[in-house]
């Protein structure tokens, strides 16, 4: 439906992504918080959260929403050039350099969850579930790793808000419609909906990542 000012309001993110978007933001903060304040039981809990939520988002990735599909929004190089020069337009959902950004943050997080399913403490009390898979010298390793990559996470958090910050001065604003769903788009633009999921495919999907995260904890036993 168009208003006075020339736009409409059309969905652009499912519930499944919103749901995902800001509970991963969330557990990002608890489980910096968490080891910050040394609680690495409940640090380590927040990395199978984190696990779980990732599992789903690759599963949503391919058989969710249209703007959720990596098929959707993931370009090559020159279509991130074209988009960088104005010389294409951004279109529903994640832009060709947004992209990037949704990218490098997945598989930033995906790989700092990947070292701490095999880290450990430095008294052996708190350890990764599959710590025990590999030798004391390598938990040590790849303890200290995934220390150090949070600092790559941060930086690309960092990035991610100041992008948000840029297109807010510039009138379009992102955090809105990962709330509501929802985005103007101006009236004469031949910008159709997001085609939502089915929700039993999101069940499916969530079933699977549930039980993919219950094997892994279960190795640690």
């Amino acid at each position: 439906m168009s208003d006075v000012s020339g736009t409409r309001l059309v969905r652009v993110w499912d519930l499944p992504i919103r749901l995902f978007h800001w509970t991963l933001a969330g557990l990002i903060g608890f489980s910096w918080y968490s080891a910050e304040e040394q609680m690495l039981d409940w640090h380590l809990r927040s990395g199978m959260a984190i696990l779980f939520l990732l599992i789903f988002r690759i599963l949503w990735g391919f058989f969710g929403s249209s703007t959720a599909r990596f098929s959707q929004f993931v370009k090559g190089p020159a279509a991130v050039l074209a988009y960088v020069k104005g010389k294409a337009a951004s279109g529903l959902g994640h832009n060709p350099l947004g992209a990037l950004s949704v990218i490098g943050l997945l598989g930033v997080t995906a790989l700092q969850t990947a070292l701490g399913l095999f880290a450990e403490d430095n008294d052996g009390l708190m350890a990764g579930p599959l710590s025990l898979k590999i030798s004391p010298d390598l938990a040590g390793t790849l303890t200290e790793l995934h220390e150090a990559l949070f600092n790559v996470l941060l930086a690309l958090i960092v990035l991610h808000l100041a992008a948000i910050i840029y297109y807010a001065i510039r009138g379009k604003l992102l955090v809105g419609p990962m709330i509501t769903g929802k985005t103007k788009v101006e009236s004469t633009a031949d910008t159709h909906e997001m085609q939502p999921g089915k929700a039993w495919v999101a069940l499916v999907c969530a079933a699977i990542a549930a039980a993919l995260t219950g094997f892994v904890w279960s190795m640690g036993g």
